[in-house]
Order: C-alpha cells, then structure tokens, then sequence
C-alpha cells in the first residue's frame, strides 16, 4: 500500500487544498491528512473543529479512488510519517517562492529520514494563488471568498464571525 503524508495547517482547508488531495488520489492508496498543530499561532478554526470539517468535505473524495483520513500531530514531521508506516509527504507548491522553502524542507527531511520520499504538486491553475493565509485576510476584511473554498467551509467562517 502507498500511503501518503499530506501535511499543513488546513485553516481553513481551500479548494486548492482538495484539488492535491484529489491529485494525490491518482498516486497514492492512503493519504493521510495531517493537521500541524503549531502552539505559537492562533488559528481562525481549533484542531477539533479543522477535522470535522476536513473529514466532511473529503468524503466525496475518498469514494473508490483512494482512501482519505484526517488526523492531527506535533513536532517533526518525518518523525510523524514514520510512525504512520508513510513512505511520502505531498506538498502543495503554488509559486517560485513556495519552491525554495519547500525544496529547504524536503532536503532536511530526508537527511532525517531518508526512506521517506517528498512529492511536489501544483493545484489546478484556478486555485494557484490560493492560501489560507489569503483567504482567511479577504473573508476578515470583507471580501468573498466564495470558489475559494467549500461551501460548508464558508459557511462555518461566518458562523464563527458572528460568534465573535
């Protein structure tokens, strides 16, 4: 079985986002979403709720093409991927920029584990500027970020706007 490691901060998952996932599904048996949890930023949705939502929008994806779970975990990521019996980490990569500090990581992450390979994918053109980071400023500032992401993900950003 080729299982996968698709890592990053999924806050909120984007449609770029699924679109790797849906790309990786043509490679790989397994791919395991992995949700980092970094104690120094404040995230727009908890771990808790990134989850329920990632677990909600793959499930179309996960239908026959490959299977999709969700989990979450801190510190090193090969150390993580290791102990999910992964042999690769997909990465999204949407620019130049993206490249040169992914291509940094890959690099260390196969000096400390030099069975697990990385894999560099490009979202579909639609989606190549497409960040969390990007989408969670537009939606704060007012700007729709419908297309961007799933309908229920825009959905539960202004649920959690108006909680504010």
């Amino acid at each position: 079985m080729r299982r996968a490691i698709y890592p990053g901060s999924f806050d909120p998952v984007t449609n770029g986002h699924l679109d790797i996932i849906e790309r990786g599904c043509k490679l790989f048996d397994e791919i395991i979403i992995s949700i980092l949890i970094n104690p120094e930023k404040q995230p727009f949705f908890t771990v808790e709720e990134r989850r329920e939502m990632l677990d909600e929008v793959v499930k179309t994806i996960s239908k026959g093409r490959c299977a999709v779970r969700v989990d979450s975990f801190t510190g090193l990521l090969v150390k993580y991927a290791v102990a999910q019996q992964a042999e690769v980490i997909v990465r999204g990569i949407r620019a130049i920029s993206d490249y040169e500090y992914e291509f940094q990581m890959a690099l260390m992450n196969r000096r400390l584990e030099p069975g697990i390979e990385t894999v560099f994918m490009m979202p579909a053109e639609t989606y190549s500027y497409v960040s969390s980071r990007l989408v969670k400023e537009v939606f704060q500032l007012g700007g729709t970020v419908s297309g961007l992401v799933p309908p229920l993900i825009e959905k539960r950003m202004k649920e959690k706007l108006n909680q504010g």
